[in-house]
């Protein structure tokens, strides 16, 4: 038995898989980490966990706690120069976010050719994987809501737009949404030109706003809700590990 946990900036997303499939996943705000105790109270006490996580030092020790009462096998995913078939270019591999890292080994389990791979949270990121399991690099940009937030926060007569998509918006709120909308589609279109003439390339997607991005884009793409908690099930049950 493995439970896999993702906490992110604003969610903190678990999965408990028996070997062969998800038996129970869930989410909850990051903010309330307090409380999963009280989740992880229901899962079987001799299961390993793996975690990874980008919301800081002091969730990471919060879970630690949370977990080690019952848990005793409990391990964090770092990013490294290579692991499960995907081997890392990043300048420094280490710094690259364990997310992202958990994800390129989640797709690479299931993407034998070219892909890119998009996480869409508070931030949204552009990951290339070659046929070869290269990840030869990567974008980090404000995730859709932020970008709506950062507009509102920063400006004086704009609000935080509840709009629609539209080609040519013809009032503020729908060329606020429809602005925000475009530049995360054209950061993911534009990436994806360097890969589209290879065979069978195409875009793997997860994250609270990948939906909304699927629905729009214009290229080969595949809706993964648990690709990072995949991820972190491939690392933690292959050898070594």
């Amino acid at each position: 038995m493995i439970i896999a946990i993702d906490a992110g900036n604003s969610r903190i997303k678990w999965g408990v898989h028996d070997g062969s499939r998800w038996l129970h996943t869930g989410a909850q705000a990051t903010a309330a980490v307090d409380s999963l105790g009280e989740v992880a109270a229901q899962w079987p006490a001799n299961a390993r966990v793996v975690v990874c996580n980008v919301a800081g030092p002091a969730v990471a020790e919060r879970i630690s706690r949370l977990l080690g009462v019952r848990h005793a096998d409990v391990s964090f995913l770092h990013a490294t120069a290579e692991a499960c078939g995907v081997r890392s270019s990043y300048e420094t591999p280490g710094h690259l976010g364990a997310d992202r890292w958990a994800a390129l080994i989640g797709a690479r389990g299931v993407v034998d050719g070219a892909c890119l791979v998009v996480c869409a949270g508070t931030a949204t990121t552009v990951d290339r994987l070659d046929a070869a399991g290269l990840f030869s690099g990567g974008l980090i940009l404000p995730g859709f809501d932020l970008m709506r937030a950062a507009l509102a926060h920063n400006t004086a007569q704009l609000p935080l737009a509840e709009g629609i998509f539209c080609r040519q918006p013809r009032n503020t709120l729908d060329a606020i949404f429809s602005g925000c909308l475009q530049a995360q589609l054209g950061a993911i279109e534009r990436t994806f030109q360097e890969i589209a003439g290879e065979r069978g390339a195409r875009c793997l997607l997860t994250g609270g706003a990948a939906r909304r991005l699927a629905a729009h884009l214009k290229i080969p793409c595949e809706l993964m809700d648990n690709l990072i908690l995949d991820g972190l099930l491939r690392f933690a049950a292959s050898p070594g590990n």
